[in-house]
């Protein structure tokens, strides 16, 4: 992943649950960034290995309703299929007044022998979420339920 400068994300404090900042170039470059930051929350992605690989395909009438989609997509593949992830690629496009994202996320199945957890993610909410365009860069901002 290309990263701004040398930040991909930062946290962002909460009384109880677990925020993040991502940010990118584009709004594609954020939700990869918010893609990680969101597994660096559950397990460190470095060692995570891209073994498998899972193409998403997501459309929702607005740029937060596709954050929240996203985030909640990566918690279902987490919950049903065991993956935990660590490589995100995506492209975002506005299409009739849709925003569609087609993508690629690449992990691979928890082993706790080589994957010890951090905290448990229940679910992304639209607490305080955020998606900023700017010409050259974007943000986007997401707290999830812990």
């Amino acid at each position: 992943m290309k990263e701004l400068g040398n930040r991909r994300f930062e946290w962002v404090e909460h009384p109880s649950d677990i925020g993040f900042r991502a940010y990118g170039r584009d709004l594609a470059e954020a939700f990869e960034n918010a893609g990680l930051a969101l597994f660096e929350i559950m397990v460190d992605t470095s060692r995570v290995e891209p073994r498998e690989e899972v193409e998403v395909e997501l459309e929702a009438e607005d740029e937060r309703a596709l954050l929240y989609d996203w985030l909640d997509r990566l918690l279902y593949l987490r919950d049903a299929e065991n993956l935990l992830l660590s490589d995100f690629r995506v492209e975002i496009r506005e299409e009739g007044g849709r925003w569609r994202l087609r993508g690629r996320v690449r992990g691979e199945r928890f082993d706790p022998s080589r994957h010890p957890e951090r905290t448990a993610v229940k679910a992304a909410t639209y607490h305080l979420m955020e998606v900023v365009r700017e010409k050259g860069r974007a943000v986007v901002q997401a707290v999830v339920d812990i």
